[in-house]
């Protein structure tokens, strides 16, 4: 079994055993139906992969990876708000008629700001102080812009990366407000997995720890059996994680620039609906 795997079980069990129902309460996601969606919950969940043991993928169930890097590069590179830039379409029920999500995620990454040692946007930034200031205790992007959030379609849920070099290695936190951990959960830690890894590469540095910070981690009420259902599984060895070590340029990665080799993993037979 992946270390994924056992994390991922670990805090589904926690959560289902020990978690915090908000049945009763008054919620704003609705599913299909509009009956209110309710979840159970753990508050401050912190799960912590050492990227240079094994990469986080789980294998209790597929994880679209390939799915995840291009969205993850959607993002970070392209720093884009528009679905039209994006190769699939996991975002689309939250496109405006102007077919961006509105001033939310890659729109925020690109917003450039001044420095005393320049212009640059987020991205840029972090890139410029790994290689020139490895030892600062800034290194950090955040999505959370209240000024511009009533013009966002979705509020940002992973919304702050910290990054912080050690010796040669480079750890990474992400903060995140929320996580569907069936949806979402390891969709989320692979992304951000891959982007520590592409930021220590053209940095000249090892990857380290990821970090992955929930404040608000459940389960929804309709996805509770096919968790439980995952849970009762026994997962694979994790795969073999590799990147094209040619590239030395951020922005030179594509979602081909990175394999999965031997990744083994249990079919899932569900329908996951999707609370809005």
């Amino acid at each position: 079994m992946s270390r994924a795997d056992d994390i991922y079980r670990a805090t589904c069990l926690d959560i289902l055993n020990n978690g915090f129902s908000d049945e009763g309460m008054e919620v704003r996601p609705r599913w299909a139906d509009g009956t209110p969606a309710h979840t159970i919950k753990k508050f401050g969940v912190v799960n912590r992969y050492d990227l240079a043991e094994e990469f986080p993928i789980m294998t209790l169930r597929r994880t679209y990876w390939k799915s995840a890097v291009d969205e993850l590069l959607w993002i970070w590179q392209k720093k884009s708000n528009r679905i039209c830039d994006l190769g699939s379409h996991v975002w689309d029920q939250w496109a405006g008629e102007d077919g961006t999500i509105g001033k939310a995620y890659g729109y925020q990454l690109g917003v450039k700001h001044w420095y005393k040692e320049g212009m640059f946007d987020q991205v840029d930034r972090v890139l410029y102080d790994l290689k020139h200031n490895p030892a600062s205790r800034r290194i950090l992007t955040s999505l959370y812009n209240f000024e511009d959030l009533h013009q966002m379609n979705l509020y940002p849920c992973a919304y702050s990366m910290t990054f912080n070099v050690t010796g040669n290695k480079l750890n990474a936190i992400l903060n995140q407000r929320s996580q569907d951990m069936l949806t979402a959960n390891n969709w989320n830690v692979v992304q951000y997995a891959v982007l520590t890894h592409m930021m220590a590469q053209v940095s000249g540095l090892e990857p380290g720890e990821f970090v992955h910070v929930i404040a608000d981690c459940h389960i929804y009420d309709r996805h509770i059996p096919a968790v439980k259902a995952m849970l009762e599984r026994e997962g694979y060895p994790a795969p073999v994680f590799s990147m094209d070590k040619s590239v030395t340029d951020f922005y030179a990665f594509t979602k081909d620039s990175f394999h999965m080799e031997g990744y083994q993993f249990h079919p899932f037979d569900f329908e996951i609906p999707v609370a809005i």
